[in-house]
């Protein structure tokens, strides 16, 4: 049928060259000339930086150059622009190193492994200062300032909803303080970066593994003092991201520098150490909260206090706890939110989006306390949630927290959540297990949450072409990280055309081939790019109508789809012009058969109801998920597979998270798991088969109706399992336990609990 691609299952067209090995990364790209970058780097979190010895690295066999900051002579630049300039990174440390893995010169090398052997050998002096590492120092009165001309630690506040009491009228209010841990994005692929001069058209090209190539472009001409037309970047495959991608990366200016200079192509490849140390982080929030109910259940008002480490140079991290407090009201009618936040610098690795980026700590705060007033009312958690829900006829709305919700369902997903789980059997079994004194404890967590996606950039670019052989070339200002661009993007342009999606080719990421573009973040490639995408195919098929209408001298009205790629007049047989035919006709008229557009759209508010069924060894404390069953709702879907696929990789980094990850430090800012040996990653091992279900409430905010879907799973899952694990032991009075709950932290919560409660 006619249009029928949209909203059905089309296998990944990326897939078989990813599986079979002929995926092109950036280090795929070979060069018999290409030089090698190692970064020296800072052992210790907080240092005058003395005396450099680069002599042992320039004599390394191999070894080509080194260079210091001074060499380099390269600017600083800030993370992020609302911060204070004090904040501004060096690319490599100038007079003061701040954590541990800061670069402070680099080596290059014909080969990588001269590269790291110069790296090795280089030598430094440092002249220890006081190390900030935690959030309770940078926040404590007379700690020492890790940017003394900033005079504190503080990089970014904010507060809303403070002019009065968010609790009065509370019959009941639960305290409770919570750490959202920090964790690490661990991509498949670390950071790499490639850059090689071309002599003959002064363009320096660069190749990143990146989310974003125009802001690495903007930045590298920038830090090189090119003009951005001079600057070409390339994002070849990306092997993930996760929010850790979108960030720009001092190294990256120091390699493009390298590669001028030496008039040489260079080449850094990041190394899995490296990559814990100085790839951004996510998450990281100490969080304090009070909500308020009648004895009746009803919500009063919700009182919330954010710590959030930013890390050494601030940047996005310090300014996402904003989105966390944007999120507060979650899918209940809460009437007052009372929230301040403060972002802290520390002596540790800078922190910047993860997937959810700033929202899943609003839902796992929520949703944790929501937990513990249902156990205070001795209610049902299923029943407390009901209870507060916005109902479906009220949207759209604004919310205590300041957010527009365009759409939504939320007791639908959440019936069809517990439908799907038999939830009520399920309590059955906990209460059986628990009679028979049952040493495998069950228990059911819940998560009901709304997100917010497309937020950051409302804009993106997409274009569509007809080409001389009948088929379509397509341009997005995306860039693919594994999320199915490729596919998606076809099956729109296939859909409004009405031709074989085979014949639709896409391009993303790259800087010389499309005008602009903002990048993969925040679930928005779909409802964005996609929508820029159905208005420029929609544009081209009325071009090309026109046009038909002037060659078979028909009147416009009667040109249709033919639905076998051609366009012709309604109801007369053969009377179709292919669309080859048509590009001639263009060309004829001095003409190109393409349309571009830059769509404008408003964010939208995905939501969904988390099931978590989780066993927990009453002996050792080992916690395992069992079950996971997950209902969302991201509007109209392009692609239900591509969807599946979403959530099924957002529920596992949301259980990461819950159960396995965290990134520890010590008091003098060494990070303690920087090592897949420390740093705890579950397998499919260690993960149950995930039961999805969707409802579909479509958005108004964009032409496809759509909204996003990669962090959802994440955002829905990680509180979803917590609340499972402690639901599991709650029996015997344990009230609450940090992730990642490890079987010590969960074994020392039983041994603490005060015994089984009737």
């Amino acid at each position: 049928m006619p249009g029928s691609i949209l909203g059905s299952t089309v296998r990944r067209r990326e897939d078989p060259r990813l599986i079979t090995g002929r995926g092109r990364f950036v280090d795929d790209l070979t060069s018999e000339n290409d030089l090698y970058a190692a970064f020296v780097r800072s052992p210790i979190a907080h240092a005058r930086l003395g005396h450099l010895d680069l002599s042992r690295g320039r004599a390394t066999p191999g070894v080509v150059a080194v260079f210091a900051a001074t060499d380099l002579n390269l600017p600083a630049r800030l993370s992020f622009a609302v911060l204070p300039d004090v904040f501004s990174r060096p690319p490599l440390a100038v007079d003061t190193v701040r954590f541990v893995g800061e670069p402070v010169a680099v080596v290059v090398a014909e080969t990588r492994r001269a590269a790291a052997d110069g790296a090795d050998a280089v030598t430094a002096e440092y002249e220890p200062l006081p190390v900030v590492a935690m959030i309770e120092q940078a926040a404590g009165d007379g700690e020492p300032a890790v940017f003394p001309a900033h005079g504190s630690n503080i990089a970014l506040a904010a507060a809303y909803g403070g002019d009065e009491d968010a609790l009065a009228g509370a019959d009941v209010v639960v305290r409770a303080r919570f750490v959202n841990q920090r964790v690490a994005p661990v991509p498949m692929e670390p950071d790499v970066f490639r850059a090689a001069p071309d002599p003959d058209s002064q363009v320096l090209r660069i190749w990143a593994s990146t989310q974003s190539p125009f802001q690495v472009r903007d930045f590298v001409a920038d830090c090189l003092g090119l003009a951005e037309d001079k600057v070409i970047c390339v994002a070849a495959d990306v092997g993930g991201g996760f929010g850790a991608k979108l960030a720009v990366y001092p190294e990256q200016a120091v390699v493009a520098a390298l590669a001028q200079r030496l008039a040489r192509p260079v080449r850094w490849v990041q190394s899995r150490s490296e990559c814990f140390l100085a790839m951004s982080q996510g998450r990281g929030q100490e969080q304090e909260l009070e909500l308020g109910a009648l004895r009746s259940g009803e919500l009063v008002g919700l009182r919330v206090r954010i710590q959030a480490d930013a890390g050494a140079y601030p940047g996005l991290g310090a300014f996402l706890p904003y989105y966390t407090g944007q999120m507060l009201s979650g899918p209940y009618r809460i009437p007052k939110i009372d929230y301040a936040y403060q972002a802290f610098v520390t002596n540790t690795t800078p922190t910047n989006a993860y997937r959810g980026a700033g929202r899943p700590e609003a839902t796992a705060l929520l949703e944790r306390g929501m937990d513990m007033l249902a156990g205070e009312l001795g209610m049902d958690p299923t029943e407390l949630r009901r209870r507060n829900l916005i109902s479906a006829d009220s949207f759209p709305l604004t919310t205590a927290a300041g957010a527009h919700y365009d759409s939504g369902d939320y007791e639908r997903a959440l019936n069809c959540a517990l439908d799907h789980a038999c939830y009520q059997e399920l309590r059955a079994e906990q209460r059986r297990r628990r009679e028979a004194g049952d040493r495998k404890a069950l228990g059911i967590g819940l998560s009901t949450f709304v997100e917010i996606t497309a937020i950051g950039s409302p804009t993106e670019f997409g274009s569509v072409e007809a080409t001389t052989d009948g088929s379509f070339l397509v341009l997005a200002g995306t860039a693919n990280q594994g999320q199915g661009h490729e596919t998606a993007y076809a099956q729109v342009v296939a859909d409004t055309l009405q031709v074989p999606i085979e014949s639709v080719s896409v391009v993303e990421a790259n800087t010389a081939l499309i005008p602009r573009g903002d990048g993969t973040s925040s679930s928005r490639s779909v409802q964005i790019a996609g929508s820029s995408l159905l208005e420029a195919s929609r544009a081209l098929l009325e071009r090309a109508r026109r046009l038909a209408a002037e060659v078979l001298e028909a009147s416009l009205d009667d040109i249709v789809p033919l639905g076998d790629g051609r366009l012709g007049v309604r109801g007369v047989p053969g009377s179709g012009l292919t669309w080859a035919a048509l590009t001639a006709a263009a060309s004829e008229r001095g003409e190109t058969l393409r349309e571009e557009h830059d769509v404008m759209v408003e964010p939208s508010f995905p939501f969904g109801t988390h099931v978590a069924v989780a066993e927990v060894d009453l002996d050792t404390g080992e916690a395992r998920l069992v079950r996971h069953i997950a209902v969302n709702d991201c509007g109209r879907q392009v692609n239900p597979m591509l969807v599946e696929g979403q959530v099924h990789g957002g529920i596992a980094q949301g259980a990461a998270q819950a159960l396995f990850e965290e990134v520890v430090y010590d008091r003098d800012g060494n990070q303690l798991t920087a090592s897949l040996l420390d740093y705890g990653m579950p397998t499919a091992n260690e993960l149950p088969r995930f039961e999805t279900d969707y409802t579909v409430t479509p958005s108004p905010n964009n032409a496809l109706g759509v909204k996003g879907i990669g962090e959802a799973g994440t955002i829905g899952s990680t509180p979803a399992i917590q609340n499972a694990v402690i639901d599991a032991l709650s029996h015997l009075g344990v009230r609450h336990i940090d992730m990642p709950l490890t079987p010590e932290k969960v074994w020392q919560a039983i041994r603490q609990a005060d015994g089984p409660k009737a």
